[in-house]
């Protein structure tokens, strides 16, 4: 790497969910292995699956999880700068704005434009950082590059590339069909500058015989003169955090056979502000437990665990739970003795009473009443890295982002978890458990002595956990993977030269292009 600042590549997409960040991980991956100091780095996000950072000062932040995925695959510590901005949807009309890891606001489509130049300025600061510290840094870019409503002004895509003068490379997901029209399209649609940026072209998600897509490419690169820079295959074995609950199908993962004569089913609610689904990936890894996301109260029918996830809008959430029929599908669940989890949101719609006047602004609302617990909502978000113990298991961890407090309790309520200090977390009544708490059931103890009580709950009596099933592991081997099939299937050396040297000259313009 010269002297100069560091190199980097933006990774783009046709759609959301085309493949940028899974292929953004591969490459930190990948690099990281060959002995580069990279950073992961994705300048605007909107998710409501969000990790929690600690700095140095001891603060609390918030960056999305596919980036602390991302930082993983680098073999860094998360950090605040490779997500310099989270848009945390609260309803289809407005999003919380967390900057630097901190909520600084709450905006609608209209708003957000003003505050806009101020975004743009912290991600650009922030990108400078990293690349003065870093040997590359790896974007992601955000949606489409081609949307062309939003091109005046943005920081995310070509923007981005435009300001940082970074190459860029397009992803598309053969899988949707119509990938060479997405692909060409995309180019087509980018003003002459941006098109200058567009260096090449990758295909993710292929299933088939690559001698029948070869002449595709090849038409693709005359058409362009770009070239695709490698052909990514279907893989079912990825254990990655998605970007939000629109990255899963109705079922996690690929089951594996039990162990025992019975298999664990597990329902997870998919609610319309769903935060965090990634906590049912670490019940999804155990062999034998079938976990699928579900709507419909029929489906509650013969599940064993059924889970309420996190949530950013508890009460609308809860409010949707009702008109469904799910709540009173969830509170028979729970009559039969069957076992009812909730995490975070899902734990305060469990509670008796809700006092909102900070996310709803709907003050108090009765709960489904399974837990003896009232929710206070505090104007400030509690975010932290707890530690603690549960069901006589010490390694206990997580991390919480909420702005529901437990206000009040019966007396002699049964704790679900302890925090290494000793204090009380989250509530357990007969089948029904509740915490803040997310992430605790990757602590793989934690994990098994649980599914071990659902299934008991629930009469499986022939379900076994496996003693040797490690989350932590099988994420890794993911990213491992992911790594492997980046240098087997994409032309690394032309990668590289991408990050090192930036965008070829002389590329073509695809007409007809976009004035920015």
């Amino acid at each position: 790497m010269s002297a100069r600042q560091a190199g980097g590549l933006l990774v783009a997409g046709t759609t959301s969910d085309a493949g940028k960040s899974v292929l953004t991980a591969g490459i930190c991956r990948w690099l990281a292995r060959r002995g580069v100091r990279v950073a992961p780095f994705k300048a605007q996000n909107m998710s409501n699956n969000s990790a929690v950072v600690v700095g140095p000062d001891g603060r609390g932040g918030e960056i999305g999880r596919a980036q602390a995925m991302q930082a993983a695959a680098a073999g860094l510590a998360p950090d605040i700068r490779f997500n310099p901005v989270l848009l945390k949807p609260g309803s289809d009309l407005h999003s919380q704005v967390v900057l630097l890891g901190e909520a600084v606001d709450t905006v609608s489509a209209g708003s957000y434009r003003a505050l806009r130049p101020r975004l743009a300025g912290t991600v650009f600061e922030t990108l400078a950082e990293l690349r003065a510290e870093y040997d590359a840094v790896i974007c992601e870019g955000a949606g489409s590059p081609a949307e062309i409503n939003l091109r005046a002004g943005d920081f995310v895509n070509m923007g981005l590339a435009r300001g940082a003068h970074l190459p860029a490379i397009v992803v598309g997901d053969i899988d949707r069909g119509g990938v060479f029209a997405a692909l060409f399209g995309t180019l087509a649609l980018l003003s002459p500058e941006d098109q200058a940026l567009l260096s090449g072209f990758v295909i993710n998600k292929f299933r088939g015989d690559l001698g029948l897509l070869r002449p595709g490419l090849d038409m693709i690169t005359n058409a362009t003169g770009r070239p695709v820079h490698g052909v990514l295959p279907y893989d079912h074995d990825l254990w990655l955090d998605g970007e939000d609950s629109l990255s899963y199908g109705s079922t996690l993962g690929r089951p594996t056979p039990p162990l025992g004569r019975d298999w664990l089913r597990v329902a997870v609610i998919r609610l319309p502000r769903i935060s965090n689904a990634t906590d049912a990936e670490a019940f999804a890894a155990e062999p034998g437990v079938r976990v699928r996301l579900t709507g419909t109260p029929a489906d509650l029918l013969d599940a064993d665990l059924v889970v309420l996830p996190g949530s950013k809008s508890t009460v609308a959430d809860l409010r949707w739970l009702r008109e469904t029929g799910l709540a009173d599908a969830v509170t028979a669940h729970a009559a039969a003795g069957k076992t009812v989890l909730g995490i975070c949101g899902g734990f305060q719609m469990l509670s008796r009473t809700i006092h909102d006047d900070v996310e709803s602004k709907d003050g108090t609302v009765p709960g489904l009443g399974l837990l003896p617990t009232e929710i206070t909502f505090a104007p400030r978000k509690t975010l932290g890295l707890p530690r603690g113990s549960a069901f006589g298991v010490e390694a206990v961890s997580g991390y919480e982002i909420h702005h529901g407090q437990v206000s009040s309790t019966d007396p002699g309520i049964v704790p679900f978890l302890h925090y290494a200090d000793g204090r009380p977390e989250g509530a357990i009544a007969g089948p029904v458990f509740g915490t803040h708490w997310h992430g605790a059931f990757e602590s793989d103890g934690f994990r098994r002595r649980f599914l071990t009580e659902a299934a008991r709950l629930s009469g499986r009596h022939g379900f076994s956990v496996s003693p040797h099933t490690s989350f932590a592991a099988a994420r890794d081997r993911s990213l491992d993977r992911l790594a492997d099939l980046v240098e087997e299937h994409l032309d690394t050396d032309a990668l590289w030269r991408l990050i090192e040297s930036g965008p070829p000259t002389g590329l073509p313009f695809i007409p007809p292009g976009t004035p920015t």
